[in-house]
């Protein structure tokens, strides 16, 4: 390295201006000076921060070509990192990961392993073994201001190799790559909003790796020896990461997160707190408690773009067209660079049903970021929502294959291969789904469906009554959960469970108001328990709700019959003679008892038919059935029930 110290004042004003203009986004002023300070000190220092102040201006090709031609790119971590980055920036993913090469610097790894050991040591030394722990548990404590650098500049190579991978199409390999940047640096950010945005990793994986990393490394400069500054910033960079893993993991831990960096921390109002509690509210089907989180976060910054598919799910949800619509219309206008426009374009359309003009736009979203989950999921929603089911499997596939850690994609490839009544098809995909997540009733409810179409009724019954259980333990809105209690009602209907069943469906209509196919599955338990009279007045019910439905008319034809049958069984039955039928000398027993069978028998007639011209005829307009997802793919949420059939 070449350095003038012949003005060494000169140099000190250079470096200044340079930096004050850098600071100040003036970056041909900043060019201007830098280059004028390199001219005179030939120092290696100042060409790093020129080709800086060229990547920060966007000149990437001019970056790279001025650390090759002062021959830093091999010299050290930080001049390799800016000439990789500047590759990527190029789009020369091959030549950056060339730059790279595969080399993972696993010496440099920390882990809780060490962590645990040193605090074990401390608690089995006593008082008098606390320095000896302090030195083992502060492992990064003696490194030099230049060695922990290195290392940061270590784990952002690992970062810029797993955007490479993913350029690539080679996801597990990325995943791998962003980990490796967080065994090395725990603060590297970048790295775990990859691992967690792109959902990479399933919630069992974040756990086991959130417990794999030291956040003991984390330290305060100059924290001196208070002994808070030893793990209070640690604590606080894990508590802001488990805010941003996935809700259908310990809640618990989630909810202890967001309470501390509230109340101790001040963070109770900032955006990214607030969208992790609108998140979890989403995954609990409480759409109206999230969406009024969401506008509030827009109202103070509608530019916070991640905050919009969270928000447009629920307007989606609370069919919001309306709203809907404007605001599409404003990204339009404003931001029409920014894939969250489209999206909002594309669910709009979608919620109007113009299915066509959804998937050009979900398409469009998903071009502009081939890593934006939403688009691929909508895209596919799209062919699911007209029955095209091949190609909506298609692109549910290719959502599975980009974001390897959410249940979702396999999910609703479930849906799908059930809809084409492939039920072998269909119970693996929900089974790969339920090895990522056991915890979503979305998912506990599809695969009780399954089992029930296949005949397999107790492991149906199991499921969802495993998915009304941990929707009741994570306060999730009852109500977006009916689909599953109907579910469990037909369930206990086949298992001969009728008073089971009976509770569910009244359960089913006390809280979700009145539903034809449910009053129609009561009618068959009263068939079944031989209560004709109790299912003829049940039945009536679902007719009066829709006229139409043939399976209501058919069971109450049926019920009806069954009804008159028992009054004539009843009058056939020998009764003990009057004393008025045994002074009379002229009548046998025989005569006045067929005389008053025919008399029954009219009068039941006149009955049957009046209950037939009855409740049918002055009934009230139909209502939806309440399945919420048609199909199974209108929505983020599942409602969907069993049908009933013939069968049945």
């Amino acid at each position: 390295m070449m350095a003038s110290t012949a003005q060494p004042n000169m140099e000190k004003f250079l470096r200044d201006w340079r930096q004050d203009a850098l600071n100040k986004t003036q970056y041909d002023s900043a060019i201007f000076i830098g280059d004028k300070l390199l001219a005179m000190t030939k120092d290696d220092n100042d060409a790093f921060w020129l080709a800086q102040v060229h990547f920060a201006a966007g000149n990437h090709t001019r970056a790279h070509s001025l650390l090759a031609k002062h021959g830093l790119i091999g010299t050290n971590p930080s001049c390799r990192y800016l000439a990789a980055h500047c590759l990527i920036k190029q789009g020369l993913f091959n030549d950056a990961l060339a730059l790279l090469g595969e080399h993972t610097p696993t010496h440099l790894f920390t882990s809780n392993a060490k962590r645990k050991t040193s605090r074990t040591a401390s608690a089995r030394s006593g008082p008098g073994g606390r320095a000896g722990s302090k030195a083992l548990d502060r492992n990064h404590g003696d490194e030099t201001e230049e060695e922990s650098s290195n290392r940061r500049y270590e784990a952002g190579m690992c970062y810029l190799r797993g955007l490479c991978y993913a350029k690539q199409n080679a996801f597990d390999r990325a995943k791998e790559a962003y980990k490796d940047a967080l065994r090395v640096d725990v603060q590297c950010f970048e790295a775990f909003s990859q691992l967690v945005r792109n959902n990479l990793m399933s919630p069992d994986e974040e756990d086991e790796f959130m417990m794999s990393l030291d956040f003991n490394a984390v330290r305060a400069p100059n924290g001196g020896d208070d002994p808070e500054m030893e793990s209070e910033p640690g604590d606080y960079v894990h508590m802001l990461y488990q805010t941003q893993l996935s809700k259908y993991r310990n809640p618990t831990a989630f909810n202890a997160a967001i309470e501390s960096l509230s109340t101790h921390y001040g963070l109770a109002k900032n955006a990214d707190i607030l969208l992790a509690r609108a998140d979890l509210l989403y995954t609990q089907c409480r759409f109206r408690d999230a969406l009024a989180i969401t506008d509030a976060i827009i109202e103070d910054d509608k530019y916070n773009f991640a905050v919009y598919p969270i928000h447009l799910a629920c307007l989606y949800e609370l069919r919001k067209t309306n709203v809907l619509f404007l605001l599409a219309h404003e990204l339009a206008d404003s931001h029409p660079e920014e894939p969250c426009t489209w999206l909002a374009v594309g669910i709009y359309y979608f919620a109007t049903n113009k299915v066509a003009e959804a998937r050009r736009y979900f398409s469009k979203a998903s071009m502009m970021d081939a890593n934006f989950g939403p688009a691929w999921i909508g895209f596919a929603h799209t062919f699911a929502a007209e029955g095209e089911h091949d190609q909506a499997v298609t692109a549910y596939s290719t959502a599975a294959r980009l974001f390897t850690g959410t249940h979702l994609p396999q999910v609703f490839l479930g849906m799908q291969n059930h809809a084409m009544n492939n039920m072998t098809a269909a119970e693996e995909f929900l089974k790969t789904a339920f090895s990522l997540c056991r915890t979503d009733p979305l998912l506990l409810n599809e695969m009780g469906i399954v089992y029930y179409h296949q005949d397999r009724t107790k492991e149906a019954a199991k499921f969802f009554r495993e998915a009304l259980k941990i929707a009741d333990e994570t306060d999730s809105d009852p109500h977006a959960w009916l689909g599953a209690r109907t579910n469990l009602g037909h369930a206990y209907r086949r298992l001969k469970l009728f008073d089971e069943a009976l509770e569910q469906f009244d359960i089913v209509l006390r809280e979700g108001g009145k539903d034809a196919a449910v009053f129609s599955a009561k009618g068959i338990i009263y068939l079944d328990k031989n209560m004709p009279e109790k299912a003829v007045e049940v039945l009536h019910e679902a007719l009066a709700i829709h006229p139409q439905d043939p399976i209501a008319t058919e069971l109450l034809n049926k019920a009806l019959e069954e009804s008159s049958q028992t009054d004539i069984d009843a009058l056939a039955a020998p009764k003990e003679p009057s004393s008025s039928f045994v002074d009379d000398p002229e009548s046998t027993e025989m005569d006045r008892f067929e005389a008053e069978l025919e008399e029954r028998k009219a009068a039941a007639r006149v009955r049957l038919e009046k209950k037939t011209r009855g409740k049918a005829a002055a009934s009230t307009p139909a209502v939806d059935k309440g399945k919420g997802v048609a199909g199974g793919t209108s929505s983020r949420r599942g409602k969907r029930t069993v049908e009933m059939s013939d069968d049945d």
